[in-house]
């Protein structure tokens, strides 16, 4: 059954990887395009992106977003692509830019991020760098993202960075409060750096092998909810991991946003690899109109 199920396969551009860790890596409004363009050409369904500068929040957010996502959309009218957070003190202020964003481009996935986690890199000695910054989500903010959602009709896009994060989800699913088109990522937490050997970049959640994806399935047992993997600080395609899901009957999120190794890959080049081992495994990829179908995207 898992081999009939067409392929999701998400490339997230940019985030916090600068073109000295890695020269592939767009940053501006024209390399945004440009790789968003090939991807989808390549197979990739969603684009995920970072603004070039994502403090902005606001009108002026979402104009950002609409420079980049607009030509691609004229050239890719069924691609879905949806941004990420602006910086803020609150809920409010880090969602600012998604209403206007919304109003102006035919947006249809949105971001909850279910739950709070310590996101940081070792240090020299493979320590925790004792940085002051936890990502956190409350209760209260979930709720209003899950809202916001629903009011905009917006599938809500899950990053799950640690079981409670899982958790959390299903609960509001087995109540029947998610919003249509909810869709899991599974992110598994790498091992490697750009900063050498032993070095992590995001030291969380479970690790990158088939265990830690089937500790999260084991979770799912019972549960229809669409659900891709990805290993940020590491490859989803080492280990076997990428494999399993597909094999499993998951979807796949690559990029350079998550990506780190001794390798300075493009994000085509890991499109290809994900679309290659795609047609290993004998499943089809989905081209962006069915990814939706899949999703059950609203709007």
């Amino acid at each position: 059954m898992a081999r009939e199920i067409p392929v999701i396969i998400e490339v997230a551009l940019n985030g916090a990887t600068s073109p000295q860790r890695n020269p592939n890596a767009p940053q501006t409004q024209e390399a945004l395009v440009a790789a968003a363009l090939r991807c989808i050409e390549a197979g990739a369904s969603i684009v995920h992106t970072h603004a070039p500068d994502i403090r902005v929040g606001g009108s002026a957010g979402a104009q950002l977003y609409l420079e980049h996502f607009a030509p691609v959309h004229e050239r890719f009218p069924d691609a879905i692509l949806y941004p990420t957070l602006v910086f803020g003190a609150t809920i409010e202020e880090k969602t600012s830019h998604i209403e206007p964003l919304a109003s102006a481009f035919p947006l249809r996935l949105g971001f909850v991020d279910p739950g709070s986690v310590n996101l940081g890199p070792t240090d020299e000695d493979g320590l925790p760098l004792p940085v002051g910054f936890v990502y956190t989500n409350s209760p209260a903010d979930i709720a209003y993202k899950f809202e916001l959602c629903r009011r905009l009709r917006l599938g809500p896009g899950m990053a799950i960075f640690e079981p409670g994060f899982l958790r959390h989800a299903l609960a509001w699913h087995r109540a029947g409060r998610l919003p249509p088109g909810a869709f899991l990522r599974f992110y598994l937490g790498g091992t490697s750096s750009y900063r050498g050997k032993g070095a992590t970049d995001l030291l969380f959640g479970l690790p990158p092998t088939t265990a830690g994806l089937d500790a999260y399935l084991h979770m799912m047992e019972g549960v229809d909810l669409p659900w891709s993997v990805a290993v940020v600080s590491g490859d989803p395609l080492e280990n076997g991991v990428a494999r399993h899901a597909l094999e499993r009957g998951g979807h796949l999120r690559v990029g350079l946003e998550d990506y780190a190794g001794p390798r300075t890959p493009s994000n085509l080049e890991l499109v290809r690899e994900a679309v290659a081992l795609c047609a290993e495994v004998g499943r089809p990829v989905a081209r962006p109109k069915e990814a939706a179908e899949l999703l059950r995207l609203p709007g």
